[in-house]
């Protein structure tokens, strides 16, 4: 383990703190981190029952969320402006979109923007924060120096999920704009890359039917380590307000790799994936020889995804060929057979079947 960080004994959730003292400006603001659908939400919305403060408004609840989403509405606009920006994708699978992302941390004027919202939440708001939204990993270099400016403590709980269970609930609940080797692909490049950028900092991993099956355990051991008096100091009526929240029922998707189509080589670095930072939620768990791993699987995902980049290339050139072709002017295409047919008789034909020769005879595309 780094000299930065030290291990802390919890229960069910694996927490590291770096090491002098909190902040004498007791201002705390917790980051939830991981793949969407990985119990993010739950984790969100049970800090704001306990009294951390989420800020307004949130993204509203629906179906695939009925409980509400623990999202502020800003943070998310912010987010999917950013993204454009550095052309990035929520379910980003490219090794290469963390560097793209990581620049705009160093524009002085984003971190001035959100230096400011974070001075206005901490006002309306009190002492705590937590700030949730799947595309916050992408900018957490840009939030870590917003919270410094702010004088307040960033730490960052990431959930933890089966990869199976995320790309299957995915498929479920999201469009079908990508695939189950593109999901799958993405949730290990998100979770290797939010394990890097968290790791200097106050952490904690905390795996989703932990929650769901005994919330107390990983909340009070958070608590106590991100030095939290939202939690630490909950009444019998916010816990009892926790337990109507937390509805074990909502994890509907238990997907296993029968389930999935994924090639070899990629579900192999999934798995291991997932078995090293579910390790991470163990008492004592964010250990050097775990941290290595997961760099060596960084790697090693890189390499398989640089590999089947070579290989799709003549793919790539023929799509983006295809996408660039101009349209045949019009004096360029050649007169149809309907044309050809007088336009008294063209008129007296219903339109619907007018437009279904042109169809059949290839006028219409």
């Amino acid at each position: 383990m780094s000299s930065s960080t030290a291990a802390t004994p919890g229960a069910a959730t694996g927490a590291t703190s770096s090491s002098g003292s909190a902040d004498p400006s007791g201002r705390r603001l917790v980051f939830v981190v991981g793949s969407g659908r990985s119990g993010t939400s739950t984790m969100s919305g049970t800090l704001q029952t306990l009294g951390i403060h989420v800020p307004q408004p949130e993204v509203r609840a629906d179906d695939t969320n009925p409980k509400g989403f623990g999202e502020p509405q800003w943070v998310v606009d912010l987010h999917d402006e950013l993204l454009r920006r550095c052309q990035v994708q929520v379910s980003d699978a490219r090794p290469s979109a963390w560097f793209e992302a990581g620049k705009l941390a160093t524009d002085e004027e984003l971190r001035e923007r959100l230096h400011r919202w974070l001075e206005e939440q901490f006002a309306e708001g009190g002492s705590e924060l937590v700030v949730k939204d799947p595309r916050l990993s992408w900018f957490l270099g840009l939030w870590r120096g917003a919270a410094v400016r702010a004088g307040a403590t960033p730490s960052y709980i990431t959930m933890l999920r089966p990869v199976t269970e995320v790309v299957g609930s995915k498929q479920k609940y999201y469009s079908s704009r990508f695939g189950e080797v593109s999901r799958t692909a993405a949730w290990v490049n998100m979770m290797l890359h939010t394990e890097r950028a968290t790791r200097e900092g106050v952490r904690a991993f905390v795996r989703y039917h932990d929650l769901l099956s005994d919330w107390t355990v990983p909340l009070f051991a958070i608590g106590e380590q991100f030095g939290l008096q939202g939690v630490q100091t909950a009444s019998a009526n916010d816990i009892r307000k926790v337990h109507n929240f937390i509805d074990p029922s909502l994890r509907r998707v238990q997907a296993t790799w029968e389930d999935l189509q994924v090639p070899p080589r990629l579900r192999e670095v999934a798995d291991e994936t997932w078995q090293a930072l579910d390790a991470m939620a163990e008492p004592d768990g964010d250990t050097a020889e775990v941290r290595a791993t997961l760099d060596q699987l960084r790697v090693a995902y890189t390499d398989l995804y640089d590999e089947s980049e070579a290989l799709a290339q003549s793919s790539v050139i023929a799509a983006r060929r295809a996408g660039q072709r101009p349209a045949a002017p019009a004096a360029a295409v050649p007169a149809r057979r309907v044309d050809r047919i007088p336009h008294g008789v063209r008129a007296a034909v219903p339109g619907p079947v007018r437009r279904g020769l042109r169809k059949a005879l290839g006028r219409e595309r």
